[in-house]
């Protein structure tokens, strides 16, 4: 993967893109998740490499920012699939509509886990949903009240943690895997700590939570200049950089291939992309991405994109996706509440 040829626009090329006039290509563009964007990457490269069609231009814009772009409109000024690193929200499928984009297809590619890491030559942390909740909300509850978040270092929050300065580096606002974290730890943990009453997520603009930008593995070298440091990232980077950091066990479970497919592991999400079905005929080789991603060569138990650190779906949900995708299944609001 990191020999892998970053491919794409800049974002002010897909700002320019987006205000551009409407024109003929024959390139499928595609935006969004920085966690997708390595498995997309991989099969944009096996795309140009083995097909009649151009290589796909892909840029990685974060789960939102991807969301926004797809859902400005129909035309070949707009995306044509977008990453996710969590599903579309029912605003968002709303704007699409807005837009004038009617039909939209939803495919699941597999599994990933969020995790927590630091340096391998720091201590091993081991955290509870709570724990990393009190690190990095902007306010905790004290006597009842929510109160300005005071801890400034692990001991604070418990003395078995460690004697170090809270430095999180963490996804930004736009991005999927900021979304899934605060749903999967913070709201979670929320819910079962008196004096929050479920739902919080806001996060600490005091300088202990670091928004690092939609790269992951911009996470990982500041994780190496100070063994202090933790890093919020998809389980691919992980996987990727395992020899200079090192996991956390989450509510003592790690971030295992297995127990992220079963579940068990509490920070656990889905991966997906969309397709915008209404440029399929219009975008040569659009249908043949998609169906090449679907592969089982690609997302499969044996396949290129689980040694990238994928953790494939069982084999009937497999199958259940290329069937959405032979069906151009739209996704509907209803299905996301």
């Amino acid at each position: 993967m990191k020999k892998l040829r970053t491919l794409g626009l800049t974002a002010a090329a897909v700002l320019a893109l987006a205000a551009g006039p409407a024109e003929a290509r024959d390139q499928i563009r595609i935006v969004g998740s920085s966690t997708v964007f390595p498995f997309a990457s991989y099969v944009v490269e096996e795309f140009g490499a083995t097909t009649q069609h151009p290589t796909p231009v892909i840029e990685s814009t974060g789960s939102g920012g991807g969301f926004k772009l797809f859902c400005a409109g129909v035309g070949m000024e707009t995306p044509d699939i977008t990453n996710a690193s969590r599903r579309i929200k029912p605003s968002e499928l709303e704007r699409c509509r807005e837009n004038g984009v009617e039909a939209v297809t939803e495919v699941e590619i597999g599994a990933d886990g969020i995790v927590v890491a630091n340096r391998t030559d720091a201590p091993r942390l081991e955290l509870s949903r709570e724990q990393l909740t009190r690190a990095v909300a902007a306010e905790v509850p004290k006597d009842g009240e929510l109160v300005d978040n005071p801890y400034k270092r692990w001991d604070d929050i418990d003395p078995e943690l460690p004697d170090a300065e809270i430095l999180v580096y963490g996804p930004p606002s736009t991005s999927g895997t900021r979304d899934a974290f605060e749903e999967l730890v913070m709201e979670a943990a929320s819910e079962e700590m008196e004096g929050y009453g479920g739902g919080y997520t806001k996060i600490r603009q005091d300088g202990a939570y670091v928004p690092a930008g939609e790269n992951d593995n911009l996470i990982v070298q500041k994780l190496n200049q100070n063994p202090d440091a933790v890093g919020i990232f998809g389980y691919s980077f992980l996987e990727e950089n395992s020899d200079r950091v090192q996991a956390s066990r989450i509510d003592g479970v790690a971030p295992e291939a297995e127990a992220i497919a079963s579940g068990e592991y509490p920070v656990s999400r889905s991966l997906f992309f969309y397709v915008k079905n209404a440029h399929e005929g219009k975008v040569p080789g659009l249908a043949e991405y998609v169906e090449l991603f679907l592969a089982e060569k690609m997302i499969g138990e044996l396949g290129y994109l689980k040694r990238l650190g994928l953790i494939p779906l069982p084999r009937e949900r497999r199958e259940e996706m290329r069937q959405r995708f032979a069906d151009r299944e739209p996704v509907e609001v209803g299905d996301l509440e």
